[in-house]
């Protein structure tokens, strides 16, 4: 079993390392990278490769470990007991199974992603622990064990919003995505416009990569702005000369909106342009 990218997903040679790595040894492969770098999609496309299904856990900032394992509804056992319901004398049907209990008991090899993890509480990471080492956890309202038939492979991502605890790195396999250079952008963009014009693609990965390193920018466009901004210059027929010996220090891109993404970064290229058209500058 191993990872070699897909179709539809250019992998680096060394982030085929780092998830085979983490498929050796079974522990779980915590992925960073700056948002829109494909960490999400990476589980997506390492499940499509090796066959396994994908049990999706999307942690938000309310989110907590025990969710992950179950919950018992206590409140909905006491209404029914209350209405007299048969139901009532049977606790496991207020049990509701999370996706690490659907992952350890799934009856195929799953790929378990937790995706952003650092948006939860900074306990979180520390509470799966135990459960993420020993593959197993007890639920002690019906007092049974639950354990993992096979280790799954663990994906985790993190956008870095959260400085993760030491003793949970330590039990992860840990690869940072780069942001892609040249060269894997473009295949990236084959691999999502097959055909597209060569000039075309030149010139907005010029605009582009200038933009991304204008100082001062709040949020750099990551490689899913790329696309969707090159899918709307294909889609408005964007003329070359529109992007032909374009200096993004003096005027704003066009359909900008699908690369600047605050107000602030749109206000700082419009005061570069205005400084660029003004006389003597």
């Amino acid at each position: 079993m191993r990872f070699e990218g897909t179709s539809n997903y250019v992998a680096t040679d060394d982030l085929k390392v780092a998830v085979n790595a983490a498929v050796l040894l079974r522990r779980p492969l915590l992925v960073k990278g700056e948002p829109g770098t494909g960490k999400t999609v990476l589980a997506h496309e390492i499940a499509k490769a090796v066959g396994a299904p994908l049990i999706e856990w999307n942690v938000k900032s309310t989110t907590k470990a025990q969710q992950g394992l179950y919950e018992y509804d206590a409140v909905a056992r006491l209404r029914d007991g209350q209405l007299g319901d048969e139901r009532v004398h049977d606790i496991s049907n207020y049990i509701k199974k999370g996706k690490l209990w659907e992952a350890f008991t799934a009856p195929q090899l799953p790929v378990l992603l937790i995706d952003e993890i650092d948006k939860a509480d900074i306990e979180f990471p520390n509470d799966l622990l135990q459960e993420l080492d020993r593959m197993s956890f007890d639920v002690y309202e019906t007092q049974e064990r639950v354990a993992a038939r096979e280790r799954p492979i663990v994906v985790i991502t993190s956008n870095n919003e959260k400085e993760l605890p030491d003793a949970f790195l330590r039990r992860c396999f840990f690869h940072y995505i780069k942001f892609p250079d040249r060269q894997t952008m473009q295949a990236i963009i084959d691999v999502h416009f097959h055909g597209i014009q060569k000039t075309l693609v030149s010139k907005a990965m010029e605009v582009f990569y200038d933009i991304r390193e204008v100082p001062g920018l709040k949020k750099k466009p990551s490689t899913s702005e790329l696309l969707d901004w090159l899918k709307l210059l294909l889609n408005e027929d964007m003329p070359l000369d529109v992007l032909q010996n374009r200096d993004p220090t003096k005027a704003i891109p066009p359909l900008h909106g699908a690369l600047l993404k605050n107000e602030q970064d749109i206000m700082l290229f419009e005061k570069l342009a205005f400084m660029a058209r003004r006389p003597g500058t």
